[in-house]
C-alpha cells in the first residue's frame, strides 16, 4: 500500500482514530469499574490484595515497564540514530537481571506496600519514610513527564492538532482519564489494564515486525541497507552523514558524547531496580516465589518486544524516513505510528495508536497510584499519624493525592511536549539509581548501615542528580533542550547517572560512618536478614 507521507503533519482519519480510542477507553473503564467493586481496604487499593499469580503479575510488570519510552521513544530513536538508538533497548532490558537477582524476592519478603517499608524496617521510621516518599514522588513525576509528553505528540499527530494549546488540552484529557482509572479501580483496576495493555502492545509490535520482515522477504540485511539508503537520501533535511548501522550517530562523535553514552548505560542498567512503581508490583503477588516468576515472565515479554522494536525502528527509517519523522508534530515519537500508517493505512494506524494510547494510560496509572500510596502510607500514616491511621483514612488520603499528583503530571507534561520520551525516562532511571538503589541494597545486605547513611544516600543522590539535570544540556543551551532559548547549562552530560549514582553509593558509606555512634537495633537487623532471605514471618495481605 502506498501512502504519501512527505511533509506530513498528521496521518490517518481522525474520525477512525477517535473511534478506536473511544472503544479502548470504554473497554478498559469497564474493567476498572468491575475491579473497583472488590476494592474494599488498603491492601486492595495498594497491592490488589496480593492475589495475582506470577504470570499475571509478569504481564502487568511488562505493561507497567514498556511505556511510551519503549514503544514510541525507542522506535523513534532507532529510526533517527540507528545503532545508537538501539542502545536504549539494551539498557532497558539488561537492567531486569539486577532486579531479578538482587531485589525481587528480598523486597517481597521484607515489605508490605512500598519501598519505604523495606528501608525503614530496621532504621528510624519517620525520617527514612519521609525521604523515601520524596524520592518516590520525584521519580514518578519525571516518569510521568515522559508519558504525558508522549501522549501530547501522539494524539497531535493523529488528530491533526498542531497548536500548543490544542496539544495541552490533549495532555489534560489523558491526565483526567488517568485520575479516573486510579480513583475507580485502585491497584486491581490498574493491574488489569496493564495486563491487557501488555498483551496488546506485544501483539501489535509483533504484527508490525512481521509486516516489515515480509516486505524484505525475511532478509534483515536488506532492511538495514534500505534504511541506510533512505538516511543517505535525507541530505537536504540536515541529517546527512548519520550512519544508522554503526555507533556514532548520536554517541561517540566527541569525547563528551562518549561519556554521555556511558552515563546513559549506567543509569538504564542500575535504575530499574530502584523504580518505585516497578518495586511496588512485587507486593501484588502472594509469595516470594511468585515475585521471582513475575520477573521471569516480564523479562521474556520485554526481551521479545525490544527485538521487535529493532525491526520497527529500521522499518520506519526505510519506509517513512528520518526526515519525515522529524517533521511531524511528535518528532521522533511519531516513527511507530507513521510506520503503521505506511504498512496498513488508517485502520491499522488507529489500532496501533490505540495500543500506544493504552500504553500511556496504563503506565501513568501505575505511576500515580505508586506516588499516592507512598505519600499516604509513608508520610501520612507513618510520619504524621505515627502509625495510628486506619486503613480507611489511608485510602481516603490516597484518593485525594491521586488528583493532586495527576494535576502536577498534566502541568509537567505540557512543559515537556516535543521531547523524546525515551530520553526523559532515562532521567527518571538516573534519579532512581542515585537515590533509591544504593539505600535499598545497603538496607538489604549491609549490617552496619544506619539511618544517617540512608538519609545521606537518598537526599544526597536525589539532590545531586536533580542539580546536574537542571544544569545539563537536557534543560537548556541547545535547540533540542526543554528550554531552547535559555542557556544555563554548565554540566556537559545530558544524563548525570555516571556521577550521581556512584555519589549516592558513596554518600551512604559516609553517612553510615558519621552516624556509627548511634547503633540501630541489632535484633531488628537480624530479623530483617532472616525474613528477607527465608520469607519467615511474611503474611499475605488480607483482601475481602
Amino acid at each position: 500500500m502506498t501512502v504519501n507521507l512527505a511533509a506530513a503533519s498528521h496521518v490517518g482519519d481522525p474520525v477512525v482514530n477517535i473511534a478506536v480510542f473511544a472503544f479502548f477507553v470504554i473497554v478498559t473503564l469497564a474493567l476498572v469499574i468491575r475491579a473497583g467493586r472488590s476494592t474494599t481496604n488498603a491492601a486492595d487499593f495498594y497491592t490488589g490484595g496480593g492475589e495475582f499469580s506470577g504470570a499475571q503479575n509478569g504481564f502487568a510488570i511488562a505493561g507497567d515497564y514498556l511505556s511510551a519510552a519503549s514503544f514510541l521513544g525507542v522506535s523513534g530513536a532507532i529510526t533517527v540514530y540507528g545503532y545508537d538508538g538501539f542502545l536504549y533497548s539494551i539498557g532497558f532490558f539488561v537492567s531486569w537481571l539486577l532486579a531479578l537477582l538482587l531485589v525481587a524476592e528480598l523486597l517481597r519478603n521484607t515489605g508490605r506496600f512500598t519501598m519505604a517499608d523495606v528501608l525503614s524496617y530496621r532504621l528510624r521510621q519517620r525520617p527514612v519514610r519521609t525521604a523515601a516518599a520524596l524520592s518516590t514522588l520525584t521519580v514518578s513525576l519525571f516518569y510521568l513527564l515522559a508519558q504525558m509528553a508522549g501522549a501530547g505528540g501522539l494524539v497531535a499527530l493523529l488528530l491533526n492538532i498542531n497548536s500548543r494549546v490544542g496539544q495541552s488540552a490533549v495532555v489534560a484529557v489523558v491526565g483526567a482519564l488517568m485520575i479516573a482509572y486510579v480513583l475507580i479501580g485502585g491497584m486491581k483496576g490498574t493491574t488489569y489494564v496493564q495486563m491487557v495493555k501488555a498483551a496488546l502492545l506485544v501483539s501489535g509490535a509483533a504484527i508490525m515486525f512481521f509486516l516489515v520482515v515480509l516486505a524484505v522477504r525475511g532478509n534483515f540485511s536488506q532492511l538495514l541497507a534500505h534504511a541506510q539508503a533512505k538516511a543517505d537520501a535525507s541530505i537536504t533535511k540536515g541529517i546527512a552523514g548519520r550512519n544508522l548501522l554503526e555507533p556514532g550517530a548520536k554517541y561517540g562523535v566527541t569525547p563528551t558524547t562518549k561519556r554521555d553514552f556511558i552515563s546513559l548505560g549506567v543509569a538504564l542498567v542500575l535504575g530499574t531496580a530502584g523504580l518505585p512503581h516497578v518495586l511496588m508490583r512485587f507486593y501484588t503477588v502472594p509469595t516470594a516465589r511468585e515475585a521471582r516468576r513475575s520477573v521471569t515472565w516480564a523479562i521474556g515479554l520485554v526481551g521479545v518486544f525490544y527485538l521487535f522494536s529493532l525491526a520497527i525502528g529500521y522499518g520506519a527509517a526505510w519506509l517513512v524516513g528520518p526526515d519525515t519523522v522529524l517533521s511531524t508534530a511528535g518528532k521522533e515519537n511519531s516513527a511507530a505510528p507513521l510506520l503503521a500508517y505506511r504498512l496498513g493505512g488508517s485502520i491499522f494506524l488507529g489500532v496501533i495508536a490505540a495500543v500506544a494510547f493504552a500504553t500511556i494510560l496504563a503506565v501513568v496509572s501505575g505511576l500515580v497510584i505508586t506516588a499516592a500510596t507512598s505519600l499516604a502510607h509513608d508520610v501520612y500514616a507513618g510520619v504524621i499519624k505515627r502509625g495510628n491511621a486506619t486503613e480507611e483514612q489511608q485510602v481516603r488520603v490516597s484518593r485525594a493525592l491521586v488528583a493532586v499528583i495527576g494535576v502536577m503530571a498534566i502541568v509537567l507534561g505540557i512543559l515537556a511536549m516535543g521531547q523524546n520520551v525515551a530520553f526523559l525516562v532515562a532521567l527518571a532511571f538516573a534519579i532512581a539509581g542515585s537515590a533509591n538503589l544504593p539505600t535499598l541494597l545497603y538496607s538489604l545486605f549491609w549490617k552496619r548501615f544506619n539511618t544517617v547513611g540512608a538519609l545521606f544516600s537518598i537526599y544526597g543522590g536525589l539532590a545531586s542528580c536533580l542539580v546536574l539535570i537542571v544544569f545539563s544540556p537536557a534543560v537548556s543551551g541547545n535547540p533540542a533542550a526543554m528550554f531552547p532559548h535559555a542557556d544555563f547549562a554548565w554540566f556537559p552530560l545530558a544524563n548525570p547517572g555516571i556521577v550521581s549514582i556512584p555519589l549516592g553509593f558513596a554518600l551512604g558509606v559516609v553517612g553510615t560512618q558519621l552516624g556509627r555512634r548511634r547503633r540501630e537495633d541489632p535484633a531488628k537487623q537480624a530479623e530483617m536478614e532472616v525474613r528477607s532471605l527465608t520469607g519467615v514471618g511474611v503474611q499475605k495481605p488480607v483482601s475481602h
